[in-house]
């Protein structure tokens, strides 16, 4: 597979990253970063995830909205019926971001290439958490730490990281 597989996420110190089918928290410059990122990119998203979204779809961004329901078609988004599918529906040129939900990024984490986290220094009640990450699997490549939410009073950090590859013979 030679297609670019990202995953976007926000992850609370206990891996929350929803409850009831919303953030669980507003991070402006979090969400500017998240736009400045997937603008112009094709993100990949499931449908409980779609339907959380302020705005549907997301303008500037071409949507795979991954569903069980074979009759689901949503105006404006590519529909996909498995992970499979949906990344044959990936854009082969350019980065593809993968953002949520929970079963979705679990399922594209063996898959994925990068991991774009934003890890918010706080613990979350929460329903829906992020998958444990294997970090020996993976380099990081650039990280923001110490930053602060002065509104919210949250301190978060942004890690990107690449996936090791292992060459093994």
């Amino acid at each position: 597979m030679n297609k670019q597989l990202s995953i976007i996420v926000a992850i609370a110190d206990n891996n929350a990253i929803g409850k009831d089918n919303q953030l669980l928290w507003h991070l402006s410059e979090d969400l500017k970063r998240f736009k400045q990122l997937t603008t112009n990119h094709t993100i990949v998203m499931g449908k409980k995830t779609f339907d959380s979204l302020p705005i549907k779809p997301l303008p500037n961004r071409r949507s795979i909205v991954i569903t069980d329901d074979l009759n689901e078609k949503i105006e404006g988004c590519l529909m996909a019926y498995s992970i499979e599918d949906a990344v044959n529906k990936c854009d082969e040129t350019q980065e593809n971001f993968i953002i949520g939900g929970g079963s979705i990024y679990k399922q594209f984490m063996p898959i994925a290439n990068k991991l774009y986290l934003t890890k918010v220094h706080k613990d979350f009640d929460a329903d829906t958490f992020y998958t444990d990450i294997d970090y020996s699997k993976w380099e990081i490549i650039e990280k923001q730490e110490n930053l602060y939410d002065e509104k919210n009073k949250i301190s978060y950090s942004y890690l990107i990281y690449k996936r090791i590859l292992n060459l093994e013979i």
